[in-house]
């Protein structure tokens, strides 16, 4: 029944003897084509063009179409630059930031807000506490989609910061595969496979197979880490007009000694510190693991009048265990007195439910043809987590100067809380483009809601609901040339939010509006992109860091928030050989009062990368990246030598920075190539985030080179 395409994983080792069988393999698959139903993917293409995308209206239209901002992380910059890792590749995208907060723990933000809206393939995902968990990885994705502004839609929140949205690799028909071998500073050791193509002689079923592992020490005292990543992909013709998609993903991250909380900012007295960029606040025996299994089913069918139908079904399971230390306090200069021991452990499980139903398709009406899409998702989040404590907390430790990581392994003997809630979200929605003439076209459309938590956090009751929420929705396109388009669009925000304040409750949903309008072009033939964006945006119930309660940082609601600003951004192959993207963004943000809102936000920003094949050496490819923010800051409060009695705040500040990223590749032949890729090349010292009031360094300058195979 099945055919020596089943063995492509086998090729792999002997890759060179059996190049010619797989050549007579791709014809015959090639031949084959017309009895595929599946939207494979294509082979790789070096490309930085933002691609159509149904992730901001469920409909597929392209970046000129859409009347909202949205970039792409298209694949050829994910491997040009080696953007292995989540956190690197949002760092890519322009008007994004990824607020590293410790080194396993992560928040992202957009437009001077965070983003809490995640998809994959364009399915919204649960995110419960507003944050990621140890280091994902990219060695699955085909390209990384981002929506700036609100898209309540489609992600069930108006949330006006930005949706992400993970493309997966899916199988193709024609078989391919790729490994790749990269060594790099402290240790680095990566492997990445990937192998896909049919697996009958008819090519109706098709497999995929990523495989990736990364062990690498660091910059920072004692820090290590290993990650592991599996995904699989079977696409099933079941018919002429009718797909099923079964998938799945296994990641894991597992720390050594990772920082839980990070390095005081500022010493009593109000001044800066400024320890080495290795400083780290862990001990040697800290460790935080992370593991999630993702798990996907998908049945799509193709009517006869053009219609789709598409169902998912969804199950992601996460677990995180670890035994952490986290140090508290603000040092004295003059004594190094001021800082404490915070020992503990823990441990979670999160299991996420999600099921989404949806239909689009073209009808005619007034003698034009519109296109409408329907559906309705429902999501069920359960999580239960568990700390245990140590009666040694509140331990004075020496200067972080003088630290070692030398700490008595905690016996966890002063009690134990932990919360076990349940978040559920059902929603319905429905949108349409009217193809008003020629050149204008309108999308209006709306989601309702319905939100509900119950359960207890930390001992105390997390019940909250929201039902019947209507977020609507509208957007309106013109094309005033055949190459430029103007646009306007209107959402209305509701996001629940994950938050809390100092007694441990939720802060109610952060409510209100946002605009946006621009100008969006088409150029060089079609290679470029090119848009500008102006926005505003007016929230209440905001949430601004109030305080710290040990580790955990809590909140308070803020009225009247403001934001005002405008995007440039340029992508695509302008020149033969040359790939470009970059992007200017530029986000004021105030308050009620008239001051600056979020002060860890940069108002300006700029994200850019590029590659060139060189004239008469096209073999050869070099590039580079720059992204730069201007300076931030943060109130932090300040404690006396005890570790308790507040003396005060002081702002602690990162000024503009820079960071410089090089590359170059050579292609041996066509099946084998070497690469380089050299970052943060001045060197430059930096904070990672102002998000919290600790924070720890950036990497310094670091190298990495791998060798390639592909077919």
């Amino acid at each position: 029944m099945f055919s020596r395409r089943t063995h492509l994983a086998v090729a792999i080792a002997a890759a060179c003897s059996f190049n010619h069988a797989l050549a007579d393999e791709r014809e015959q698959l090639e031949l084959d084509a017309q009895t595929v139903v599946g939207d494979s993917a294509a082979a790789e293409v070096d490309s930085y063009k933002s691609t159509p995308s149904s992730a901001a209206t469920k409909l597929d239209l392209t970046p000129r179409q859409t009347p909202q901002s949205i970039s792409t992380l298209s694949g050829a910059q994910l491997r040009d630059f080696k953007l292995s890792s989540v956190n690197d590749a949002l760092k890519a995208v322009p008007g994004v930031q990824v607020q590293e907060v410790e080194t396993d723990r992560t928040y992202y933000t957009a437009r001077g807000f965070d983003i809490t809206n995640f998809q994959y393939d364009g399915i919204a995902v649960p995110f419960v506490y507003g944050n990621v968990e140890g280091d994902l990885d990219t060695a699955m994705y085909e390209r990384v989609e981002v929506i700036r502004g609100a898209n309540g839609l489609m992600s069930g929140t108006g949330n006006p910061s930005a949706t992400v949205n993970f493309v997966r690799k899916r199988p193709t028909l024609a078989p391919q595969a790729r490994v790749d071998l990269t060594a790099g500073s402290w240790d680095k050791r990566r492997i990445d496979t990937d192998v896909s193509g049919a697996l009958t002689d008819a090519g109706n079923i098709r497999g995929r197979v990523v495989y990736a592992n990364e062990n690498k020490n660091s910059y920072l005292d004692r820090y290590s880490r290993e990650k592991n990543v599996f995904h699989g992909v079977l696409e099933f013709d079941l018919d002429e007009r009718t797909l099923f998609t079964l998938g799945h993903t296994l990641q894991t991250s597992d720390a050594n000694s990772p920082m839980w909380g990070a390095l005081p900012l500022v010493y009593q007295d109000g001044g800066k510190t400024d320890y080495s960029r290795s400083t780290s606040t862990s001990t040697d025996w800290a460790y935080w693991d992370n593991k999630e299994n993702r798990s996907f089913a998908e049945l799509a069918h193709t009517f006869d009048n053009g219609w789709q139908a598409k169902a998912v079904l969804t199950r992601v399971e996460k677990k995180s265990d670890g035994s952490m230390f986290y140090i508290y306090g603000t040092p004295n200069r003059q004594t190094g007195a001021g800082l404490y021991s915070y020992p503990s452990e823990y441990n979670e499980k999160n299991t996420q439910l999600i099921a989404d139903l949806q239909a689009s398709g073209p009808f005619n009406l007034g003698g034009r043809q519109h296109e409408a899409t329907f559906g309705g998702s429902w999501s069920r989040s359960e999580l239960k987590d568990l700390s245990w404590y140590d009666s040694s907390t509140g331990t004075m430790l020496p200067p972080l100067e003088q630290w070692t990581g030398n700490y008595p392994k905690p016996r966890n003997d002063n009690g134990s809380n932990g919360s076990d809630f349940t978040d559920r979200m059902n929603s319905v929605y429905g949108a349409a483009r009217w193809s008003l003439t020629d050149d204008l076209s309108l999308i209006t459309g709306a989601r309702v809601v319905d939100v509900k938590s119950d359960g207890t956090n930390y001992g105390l009751a997390k019940s909250s609901q929201n039902s019947g929420k209507v977020v609507p929705y509208a957007g309106v396109v013109y094309d005033i040339t055949d190459q430029y388009s103007v646009y306007a669009s209107y959402t209305e925000i509701f996001d629940p939010q994950t938050k809390t304040n100092a007694g441990g409750s939720r802060l109610a949903p952060v409510e209100g509006v946002n605009y946006e309008a621009g100008i969006k072009g088409e150029l060089f033939d079609d290679k470029v992109n090119v848009s500008l964006a102006v926005f505003r945006t007016e929230q209440d119930n905001f949430a601004e860091q109030a305080g710290m309660r040990g580790s955990v940082a809590y909140y308070r609601a803020i009225e009247g928030l403001t934001s005002e600003g405008y995007e440039l951004e340029f992508s695509g192959e302008p020149l033969d050989g040359l790939q470009l993207s970059a992007g200017y963004t530029f986000v004021d943000i105030t308050n009620a009062d008239g001051g600056h809102g979020v002060t860890y936000s940069p108002k300006h920003m700029i994200k850019t990368a590029a590659t060139y094949r060189i004239p008469g050496m096209d073999k050869l490819k070099v590039g580079a990246a720059v992204r730069w923010q201007d300076d931030i800051k943060i109130a932090v409060p300040l404690t006396a030598d005890d570790g308790r009695t507040s003396i005060g705040s002081a702002d602690a500040k990162q000024k503009a920075y820079a960071v410089v990223d090089l590359m170059a590749s050579y292609d041996i032949d066509p099946n084998w190539s070497v690469s380089a890729n050299l970052n943060n090349l001045t060197d430059e010292k930096y904070l990672t985030s102002l998000y919290w009031s600790q924070a720890y360094y950036g990497a310094p300058r670091n190298l990495s080179a791998t060798l390639t195979w592909k077919y």
